[in-house]
């Protein structure tokens, strides 16, 4: 902040006719600094910037105690202060989802799949998998972390492969037809860092139940 910088120490008192600076060097140091106040408080009442630089570059005693100047810097510094302690979203979005994943994968019966897809049988299909698998018909619920529902198919619905987010490519391409799996989807595989409108936050793992009825 200012109070820390040496500019502030050889700033010259500022000429206000339109003359070649006396110094240039000062004149350059002032022009620098003012630069620098514009971006960082702008709005600064410059009279009693100037009548500070003046008492403090000239060792008179200030009009204002030193308690009381301490005292209004700090009262500046503390909002900036106060946002600069504060904790990143994203990051706590994604240590969140680290934890959540990590108990999601020690759990009874759970695999990982291609890209940290994790998936666990809750009915068994019959036959093979289809790696090429272009379209298929499912019945889904879909939650957020927390259980809280996002969506669901009220009857059963056909989805190209290709058009759907590739946690689900990955479990559909895995499942036999008539399996129901409990699918787990971490962001990078479903929405990511930009989420989905006002349903589903950045950095969000999403948990589905798939019943995948035909493929084709």
């Amino acid at each position: 902040m200012l109070r820390h910088s040496p500019l502030c120490l050889l700033l010259l008192p500022l000429l206000v006719n339109a003359a070649p600076p006396k110094d240039e060097f000062a004149y350059s140091l002032g022009v620098q600094l003012g630069e620098r106040l514009q971006q960082e408080v702008p709005g600064i009442a410059l009279d009693d910037l100037l009548e500070g630089l003046r008492q403090g570059y000239r060792g008179e005693k200030p009009s204002l105690s030193h308690e009381r100047m301490a005292a209004v810097l700090a009262a500046h510094d503390q909002p900036a202060q106060e946002a600069s302690s504060k904790p990143d979203s994203g990051e706590l979005a994604k240590a969140a989802e680290r934890r959540f994943l990590a108990n999601e994968k020690a759990r009874y019966g759970v695999h990982e799949l291609t890209g940290g897809v994790l998936v666990s049988e809750l009915r068994a299909g019959h036959g093979a998998s289809n790696p090429q698998l272009r379209e298929a018909r499912v019945n889904y619920i879909g939650t957020l972390a927390d259980g809280n529902q996002f969506d669901a198919s009220n009857s059963p619905q056909w989805f190209r492969i290709d058009a759907i987010i590739p946690g689900w490519r990955t479990a559909l391409r895995a499942m036999p037809v008539g399996a129901r799996w409990r699918v787990v989807v971490p962001s990078a595989q479903a929405y990511g860092s930009d989420g989905a409108e006002d349903l589903i936050p950045p950095h969000a793992p999403l948990v589905f139940e798939i019943e995948l009825l035909e493929s084709r």
